[in-house]
């Protein structure tokens, strides 16, 4: 086996009730993963103002994963919409999924963010 290394973004350790724990370090509440670190999301909650963020980083994302904790939801319209704009695609899945395929992809050095609704 090979051990994984990851040139930059912290890989998400695990998830809970209420947080998660990314490169070692557990943080309360929605978190938005980004190339340059990570952010509270605002309000806690899918919204225009939690994808600022990530639109103004939006040349260094090639996709957003979306974790909306333990079930899916089609994601609203305007939001969808906005990433669109922006050029990033968007994928939308449980919690898990989304914290599992978020690894994946970093570990495969792809150009990823996303956006983390707790569960429980």
């Amino acid at each position: 086996m090979n051990e994984i290394t990851f040139a930059g973004q912290r890989p998400i350790d695990t998830y809970g009730p209420g947080g998660f724990r990314v490169g070692g370090v557990w943080h309360e509440g929605a978190l938005i993963l980004l190339p340059g670190g990570l952010l509270p999301m605002p309000g806690g909650a899918l919204s225009e103002a939690a994808i600022a963020s990530l639109l103004a980083a939006a040349a260094g994302i090639d996709m957003v994963l979306v974790g909306q904790g333990p079930e899916i939801a089609p994601l609203p319209r305007a939001l969808r919409e906005a990433f669109e704009a922006a050029g990033i695609g968007v994928e939308v899945m449980s919690t898990p999924s989304a914290c599992r395929t978020y690894n994946v992809l970093l570990a495969e050095d792809r150009r990823i963010a996303a956006m983390l609704l707790p569960i429980g």
